[in-house]
């Protein structure tokens, strides 16, 4: 399948994936995100449950704070 992930196109050798999977796949193990599939806003109690499939536009921002 091929997604855009972040604006950029990827492609992953699965008809369908989770969020989390994707995640796992590309080593996102950061604490504080942000999800967006389609536009709409996914909670992380629902990565491992909510699938991504080909032609889908994923938006997984990490957010950084500091002073």
């Amino acid at each position: 399948m091929k997604i855009n992930l972040n604006n950029r196109l990827h492609e992953f050798d699965a008809d369908e994936l989770s969020i989390a999977e994707i995640m796992q796949r590309l080593s996102f193990h950061f604490k504080l995100l942000v999800v967006k599939l389609n536009g709409v806003l996914i909670d992380k109690p629902i990565f491992a449950s909510t699938l991504v499939r080909d032609g889908d536009e994923l938006m997984i921002i990490h957010l950084v704070s500091g002073g």
